[in-house]
């Protein structure tokens, strides 16, 4: 399959005229943004700006795969989630990010962490980019859960992860991509 043309913007791109702040919060910044069209004409569009965030997969020697559980308030219910976090500044390193949020999370340490890629989970309104990781290597000590943090962590066996995300009880989008990226590597044999 040639992707050489697959991002080619030819005929496409929106071009920003002027962006309006809506609204600061602590996580995220609204913004009302007036564009113009690949055919000339305008249009207004809400964005959403967010710094960014970063995610983990954590895979023990055994072939397991740690996930957290954590209560999602804007989803009203418990969510079966990899470690994950956001990015506390635009310089923040996405490496060192994803090492710190593994260890107060699961209160894991990797001798090896492999890039996954990016992921934009909602692209038409919110600018959010998730980098996603792969931990091996694993050694445990304590969690370092943030003050208004509450979770427990879990293993299973990657195969019954991915299963699950199949089946549509793992619903975050971030958990779904890594996980799967991670099981076709093992399929590959690159795991």
């Amino acid at each position: 399959m040639d992707t050489s043309d697959i991002r080619n913007d030819e005929g496409l791109a929106v071009k920003g005229i002027s962006s309006e702040e809506k609204y600061n919060g602590a996580i995220i910044r609204v913004y009302r943004e007036e564009v113009e069209l690949p055919d000339g004409s305008r249009s207004h569009w809400d964005v959403v700006r967010h710094l960014g965030a970063v995610c983990t997969v954590p895979i023990d020697e055994e072939g397991n795969v740690i996930l957290v559980r954590q209560f999602r308030y804007p989803a009203g219910r418990v969510m079966l989630e990899i470690p994950a976090g956001k990015l506390e500044s635009a310089d923040d390193d996405r490496l060192l990010r994803a090492k710190k949020e593994l260890k107060e999370e699961t209160g894991a340490e990797a001798d090896e962490m492999i890039c996954l890629g990016d992921i934009y989970t909602t692209p038409a309104y919110v600018d959010e980019r998730i980098t996603m990781y792969l931990a091996k290597g694993l050694h445990f000590g304590a969690t370092h859960l943030d003050d208004s943090e509450f979770l427990t962590s879990l293993r299973m066996p990657l195969e019954d992860a991915v299963t699950l995300v199949m089946e549509g009880k793992i619903e975050d989008a971030k958990t779904q991509a890594a996980l799967l990226r991670a099981y076709v590597m093992k399929l590959q044999g690159r795991l």
